[in-house]
């Protein structure tokens, strides 16, 4: 700010403070040698280099670095009351895999950065974009998490298993904490089944872990399932998707399907769903929800619209397309 007639120091003043913000902002020098070059205390030193800010003899101008987009993530956390949004920057000619790369790299960080060491983490088990974050995160010299469970019922045909037991096993190899699996699938033929298998000992034990959960990572699906969803046959039949887009369903998270305002799908599918309960999730303080790319993009504007998610990592052209909504 401009140095009024009431902020402005005598000039004796003006002449030390500007040395003294020059010395230390400038050259570097500590504020101990300061102290000894000028003959004052470095108390002395650091009230002066306060002063120098209160008057605008010093200004902070925060430079932001090529690839962060720190005013859109702002614009994006005001509009739809996000703690966090995160957006990767991806070529726009990118292609699919190219896509889940780039979010799965910024997931990645993001995690790296953030994680305290006594988080327990819940992960939705049969996503490719959160596959891909977990193949680029790097190891933790230091625990970052005590627990990962899975969401959504892990289990599923011979040939895709590996998808669901590779994402908890190498995330929680890669944050030393300790796996826990639902030993069921994720979808099951009638209602009656799953309230059998939920009230097996096993699956009372994963509800407790559900309970417990302090964090959610979480793939943000379209109505069309991934190949990995179709291939482990936890995906809904053709039919059933057909009348589930007749009520204005737009995407799921683990398998809780929502409409465009964010309200859930009620019915005899979400009846036969083995996962934790809209209640449950909603009760987590912080959901991550991962997601990107034109196809997804009704998708991930539901769930903001419906507080699915409190922190959304997406790409650059997703993140521009939510903020002009």
């Amino acid at each position: 700010m401009p140095l009024t007639p009431y902020t402005r120091p005598a000039d004796g003043q003006v002449r030390l403070l500007t040395k003294v913000a020059r010395m230390y902002h400038e050259r570097g020098v500590r504020q101990a040698d300061i102290a000894a070059a000028l003959n004052i205390s470095q108390a002395k030193v650091s009230r002066l280099l306060k002063r120098a800010e209160s008057v605008g003899i010093v200004r902070t101008i925060v430079t932001v670095a090529p690839g962060v987009y720190a005013e859109l993530e702002e614009q994006l956390e005001e509009k739809y009351g996000l703690a966090e949004a995160v957006i990767v920057d991806v070529d726009p000619e990118a292609d699919e895999g190219e896509l889940l790369a780039s979010l799965g790299a910024g997931a990645a960080a993001y995690l790296e950065a953030t994680l305290s060491g006594a988080d327990r983490i819940g992960v939705s088990s049969w996503s490719q974009t959160i596959l891909a974050m977990v193949d680029r995160m790097r190891p933790f010299t230091v625990r970052g998490a005590t627990e990962v469970v899975q969401l959504l019922g892990g289990v599923g045909a011979p040939e895709a298993q590996s998808h669901s037991n590779r994402l908890l096993g190498e995330l929680a190899r890669t944050l030393g904490a300790e796996p826990v699996y639902v030993q069921a699938p994720g979808v099951v033929g009638d209602p009656a089944i799953r309230d059998s298998l939920l009230q097996d000992p096993s699956m009372q034990e994963v509800a407790r872990h559900w309970n417990e959960l302090t964090m959610a990572i979480m793939g943000i699906g379209s109505i069309e399932p991934s190949d990995a969803l179709a291939a482990s046959g936890n995906a809904f039949a053709a039919e059933e998707r057909q009348a589930l887009l007749d009520q204005g369903a737009v995407g799921d998270i683990c398998h809780r399907i929502f409409r465009a305002d964010g309200s859930l799908v009620r019915g005899a599918l979400d009846d036969r769903i083995i996962a934790i309960t809209v209640d449950g999730l909603r009760r987590i303080p912080r959901r991550v929800g991962i997601a990107g790319g034109e196809r997804k993009l009704e998708a991930i504007h539901g769930a903001l619209a419906g507080d699915w998610v409190t922190t959304l990592v997406t790409d650059l052209r997703s993140a521009e397309a939510l903020a002009e909504r």
